[in-house]
């Protein structure tokens, strides 16, 4: 509520790309939940989070004209050896109706995934992360709306636990997620920042386990040891300062500690 102004210079500067990225994370959500039910929820993960870092990577590489480095490149491959060990482990195999639409899904969620948060993280650096998260939600989910009619949709329900979950999706798992995610995009690079967000199936396997009694096992250990390890490593790359810009430290309207 006290972020009025900024919201309104957010959508005087950059209309168009915020409400772009917006779009975008509504296209990669519903590609990876149309994965999870042709393919299952292990290979969708896998493919989807996995092809993200490694895109950026190449993406980010080219732009640059030379190598990412041995230190990147072995991030990389401990992230993604850790995903497929922790989704193998909590997947136990399962699949779906029509696994190559799945992966086709997959992989057209996890490119855009990569292509929304390279073209999230500039606008990030410039502008608040609370409005952008406003602006880019409101667009997703605007977005959403025809893709609702077509499958039938919008469905509503009016039990109190289906609302509760609906409601916890939306704050937590939305808005508070990708208000964290863009805060963070002004510190870091968009691979980091991907490879960071494949604490999601580590942070579901040890829930599991702990709320659930559902064991991973020993490799599944392995994994998420593997991907910890290649965040904090990512974590240690050397970023760009981010440039003056909308709701920045150099923005005497700031708010402490921004």
């Amino acid at each position: 509520m006290r972020r009025g102004e900024r919201l309104l210079a957010l959508l005087r500067e950059a209309p168009g790309t915020a409400c772009l990225v917006g779009a975008g994370t509504a296209a990669y959500q519903a590609l990876y939940f149309g994965s999870v039910v042709e393919v299952g929820v292990t290979v969708a993960t896998v493919v989807s989070l996995g092809l993200a870092p490694v895109l950026l990577t190449a993406a980010e590489s080219l732009r640059a004209g030379r190598h990412p480095g041995v230190r990147r490149v072995l991030v990389l491959i401990a992230a993604l050896l850790g995903l497929v060990l922790v989704s193998g482990a909590a997947g136990e195999g399962a699949t779906g109706p029509r696994p190559w639409l799945g992966v086709l899904l997959a992989v057209a969620s996890g490119a855009t995934y990569a292509a929304t948060t390279a073209l999230g993280r500039p606008l990030s650096q410039r502008s608040d992360p609370l409005a952008l998260t406003t602006v880019a939600t409101s667009a997703g989910a605007l977005a959403l709306v025809p893709a609702a009619f077509v499958v039938g949709g919008p469905a509503t329900t009016t039990d109190p636990v289906a609302l509760s979950a609906l409601a916890y999706l939306g704050v937590m798992t939305m808005a508070l997620a990708y208000g964290l995610l863009y805060a963070g995009l002004r510190t870091t690079s968009s691979t980091a920042a991907v490879i960071a967000s494949l604490l999601e199936p580590v942070t579901a396997a040890v829930a599991a386990a702990l709320l659930l009694d559902e064991r991973i096992g020993a490799a599944g250990v392995v994994g998420v040891v593997l991907v910890l390890g290649a965040v904090a490593g990512a974590g240690r790359e050397p970023v760009a300062e981010a440039g003056p810009g909308l709701g920045t430290v150099t923005d005497p309207g700031a708010a402490p500690g921004r």
